[in-house]
């Protein structure tokens, strides 16, 4: 029976206490605290002027160790500054035991599987066996759909035709299309008198050249002009020679096929293209979806006036941006404070390419080195974070979730947006954890990292 005693004791005390708590809550029992702190209210969240987020790739530990002692460490020791700002990195949640360069798309962890891809070096897409005959459908347009895995760049468009000793006799436009985009990327186009040149039994035209990224899906039209049909055959007919993996085709029926309304014509090939395969790694397109974790967090977690945003290969001067905010009075509601970029056009390949934002630019953004927004805007950054719709990079997509507020803007050109060292900056981008160092050492020194005579 005494054992039964002690093992109840703690449960019967903690039932007690649970309802005391609610029935000592205001408005009575149902009524529920706002948070864990309501219980007790002499429990207070430390109040910080600014906070700042860093944003940082879990494999930059060089980056992150050279701020800790640096700026980090200028501003953990700064009598006046220690206790008025929080410095936070912004870092995924998870790791990813799959390499970023060897994931089949950014948003995944999937393998990419790509088996002894040849770099730089033009290969043929598709081609016909030599027992499948040169013959015209009925067909006069015809597409097929693909998704690049690994970064290419398409140089020629290419058609099927046998000329049999007589020449080129067709006119033949050929365009390849980005998913979702009415405009073609680019497109050559076939005649008697400019035929290309002929390679096996395809013959090709060279192309403005775009680099075709990770995750691109898009689809190339043959179209005659003419009133006969196309040389075409279906997919199962044609050999794809994928670089060893860094394309697919897909099919409108298979998994991961494109919308109806993008796929013109009948589906099939009736040519080809020539591609390089690139050495090229994208690895930022989940960084807005992490920011907005980070406010979130912000909001839930702290008190404070402001918030900086930064990068972790930049320098930061933190005692000169609290000098500006007192000289400017920028700790007021409804500011955004940076470097701004106006009618950015927006990339529709390449490194930046953006997918999912149908402008043709972008509404103003601030350089990603570094800006300050007030507490009001994090907030409703926080309250919107399920809601809001992620775009190619988190400095973009803060240009567009804000262009719903409007805050008031305080453009300055001291938040700088290239790779130089100016007096005064108060943040300058992409330097290398040595170079970092370098330039702290010279601030220290000096206290003008871009000039400086050592002593």
């Amino acid at each position: 029976m005494r054992n039964w005693l002690v093992l109840l004791c703690p449960c019967a005390v903690g039932v007690a206490l649970h309802l005391w708590l609610l029935l000592s809550c205001p408005g009575g029992p149902g009524r529920h605290p706002a948070g864990p702190l309501a219980f007790f209210p002499q429990w207070k969240l430390k109040h910080y002027d600014v906070i700042v987020g860093v944003l940082s790739a879990r494999h930059n530990h060089e980056l992150r160790s050279v701020i800790r002692n640096t700026w980090f460490k200028h501003l953990k020791q700064h009598p006046a500054l220690s206790q008025r700002v929080l410095v936070k990195f912004i870092i995924g949640a998870h790791g990813c035991a799959v390499p970023v360069e060897d994931r089949e798309d950014p948003y995944s962890c999937k393998l990419l599987n790509i088996s002894n891809p040849v770099l730089n070096q033009e290969i043929e897409a598709f081609s016909l066996p030599e027992d499948v005959p040169s013959v015209l459908s009925e067909d006069r347009i015809v597409s097929v759909n693909f998704r690049v895995l690994y970064p290419i760049v398409i140089t020629s468009l290419g058609v099927f035709y046998e000329a049999d000793g007589v020449g080129f006799q067709r006119n033949i436009t050929v365009k390849l299309y980005q998913a979702e985009h009415e405009e073609a990327l680019f497109s050559a186009r076939f005649s008697p008198p400019s035929c290309g040149v002929q390679v096996n039994r395809l013959w090709y035209k060279p192309v403005e050249q775009f680099i075709l990224p990770e995750s691109f899906e898009g689809t190339i039209v043959w179209e005659s002009q003419d009133l006969q049909g196309l040389v075409s055959r279906n997919l199962h007919k044609v050999m794809v020679n994928d670089g060893g993996g860094v394309f697919r085709v897909i099919t409108q029926a298979g998994e991961g096929s494109l919308p109806h309304e993008l796929t013109e014509g009948v589906e099939g090939i009736a040519g080809g293209f020539i591609y390089t395969i690139q050495d090229v790694i994208d690895t930022y397109r989940n960084v807005p979806a992490k920011l907005l974790n980070f406010y979130r967090w912000t909001v839930e977690s702290t008190s404070f006036d402001l918030l900086l945003k930064t990068d972790d290969d930049c320098y930061v001067d933190l005692e000169a941006v609290f000098d500006r905010i007192m000289q400017k009075k920028l700790d007021r509601p409804n500011i955004w404070w940076g470097n701004f970029r106006l009618n950015w056009a927006v990339d529709r390949t390449g490194k930046w390419q953006e997918l999912e934002y149908p402008s043709p630019a972008y509404p103003a953004f601030a350089c990603g080195s570094g800006y300050v927004i007030s507490k009001d805007i994090v907030q409703w950054l926080a309250s919107n974070s399920e809601r809001l719709k992620t775009y190619q990079g988190e400095d973009v997509s803060m240009g567009i979730w804000m262009a719903a507020v409007g805050p008031k803007r305080y453009q300055d050109s001291l938040w700088l947006c290239e790779k130089t060292c100016e007096s005064g900056m108060l943040s300058s981008p992409q330097y290398s954890p040595q170079e970092l160092s370098e330039l702290w050492r010279l601030k220290e020194l000096c206290g003008d990292p871009c000039r400086c005579e050592e002593r």
